[in-house]
């Protein structure tokens, strides 16, 4: 087997590579349970090769995250639910149905965005997903039984805090400024020294998550990512650490063999360089 351009030669693999007695053993054994946790991955390494602005790494890490797809489309065939020409035929669906003032005619090309549109097509594809399932017999509620049910629990913390947040607000459940905001997060710094105070390892838990939404919360309304914040913030301690590690190389130490204060020392002269 040649590689090709053609994503018909990748769906070829992932079925070669499925096949029970000649296929890869490991690849056998997985379910979509066991592939998840690569797909998230892979969609992180797409998103960090963006980060870095490699084009290369880019190109490779987009072919791991279609190679994700494929694998959970052949399971999916394999137990008869759909294959990964339904999955193309869905999501091409989708976008032809929420952009009509492009694709559809020249009415609807001509009255371009409408406000309020887009929530509104997602509103008529609920009520038609939540139909198909009733006439299939399957409990209509089953994937979300709330307002917020919709947020993906896989999401990572920080992502899933901020799209409840933001769906909260749609219908006004939210904060009018971020002053309050402030306010709120001291007083949930204060429940937090009551909760170590106390030593509860469940309550100081507890508190220690209200304190992350809420500081979450304040970078919304200043419009700040706290996962982007975050990820900037990992990315300058990697970069001071890595100064602390090289300045004790260059004089023949080891991180291992100096102090905290030495480290502290280093680490202050490396903040002063960024």
């Amino acid at each position: 087997m040649t590689p090709s351009r053609d994503v018909f030669r990748l769906i070829e693999i992932m079925e070669a590579l499925r096949t029970p007695v000649t296929g890869c053993p490991w690849d056998l054994e997985q379910d979509f349970a066991s592939i998840a946790p690569y797909t998230i991955e892979e969609a992180y390494e797409v998103a960090d090769a963006i980060a870095r602005g490699d084009k290369d790494d880019l190109r490779e890490e987009l072919g791991d995250l279609l190679l994700q797809v494929v694998y959970h489309a052949r399971m999916a065939e394999e137990e008869g639910s759909f294959d990964f020409g339904d999955v193309v035929e869905t999501v091409t669906r989708k976008m032809i149905r929420r952009h009509p003032h492009v694709f559809g005619d020249e009415t609807a090309r001509g009255a371009g965005m409408a406000k309020g549109m887009w929530e509104n097509i997602k509103a008529e594809e609920k009520a038609e997903k939540r139909a198909a399932r009733l006439a299939r017999g399957l409990d209509p509620e089953e994937n979300g039984k709330g307002y917020l049910d919709g947020i993906p629990l896989a999401l990572p913390g920080l992502v899933r805090a901020l799209k409840l947040q933001q769906k909260a607000a749609r219908v006004g459940f939210d904060w009018s400024e971020a002053p309050p905001i402030l306010d709120k997060i001291e007083e949930e710094i204060g429940e937090l020294r009551e909760a170590v105070a106390a030593g509860g390892k469940a309550e100081i838990a507890e508190e220690f998550g209200d304190l992350l939404f809420a500081v979450v919360n304040l970078g919304r309304h200043l419009g700040v990512e706290a996962e982007d914040a975050l990820r900037g913030t990992n990315d300058k301690f990697r970069d001071r650490f890595h100064a602390i590690e090289q300045a004790l190389l260059e004089r023949g130490d080891t991180l291992q063999d100096a102090t905290l204060d030495e480290m502290e020392a280093l680490w202050q002269a490396a903040k002063r360089r960024r």
